[in-house]
């Protein structure tokens, strides 16, 4: 069930990672797209795995309080050849989703051929996508890293989904 999003509106974009989880936040009004900030969630790479999903969720609490986001835009998970890669983004992914629930933020997913697509084309790489985040927001430098950008890629794409 897809809930209403208001017209102003601020947008959590989050590319998630167990290694990099990348974050975008944007408002969206009438005057255009606005960059809040971006960055990413890096646990560090020795700690267990379960607690590198704690501090995802702990920072992205932090986020959500932070920008107080009426959504959030999340890519959906891809394919992948490798098991355990997939079951680990997964639950990043899981972490991800508790958060904005506990927080009654709706939660709308993008599958990653989609986002290209509403930002250059399908197939677009990692410095096209980089490239039309910075000339769409209007940014003097291109996002830094890729997972940040890919996370602003994901705001945009909300911001103009016609079908929320």
């Amino acid at each position: 069930m897809k809930e209403k999003i208001k017209q102003k509106q601020t947008i959590l974009g989050i590319d998630p990672g167990t290694r990099i989880t990348g974050y975008g936040a944007i408002q969206n009004s009438q005057q255009g797209l606005h960059v809040l900030d971006y960055g990413c969630i890096r646990p560090p790479v020795k700690e267990e795995l379960n607690n590198r999903f704690f501090i995802i969720y702990r920072d992205l609490l932090l986020l959500l309080e932070k920008f107080q986001p009426d959504v959030v835009a999340i890519e959906t998970q891809f394919f992948q050849k490798n098991a355990q890669s997939a079951l680990k983004l997964g639950m990043a992914r899981g972490v991800i989703l508790i958060a904005a629930k506990n927080h009654d933020i709706p939660i709308v997913e993008y599958a990653p051929t989609r986002v290209k697509k509403a930002i250059c084309h399908g197939r677009a790489s990692k410095y096209q996508v980089q490239s039309m985040v910075k000339r769409l927001l209007g940014l003097s430098a291109l996002p830094e890293p890729e997972d940040a950008a890919d996370a602003l890629a994901l705001a945009i794409c909300c911001a103009n989904d016609s079908t929320i």
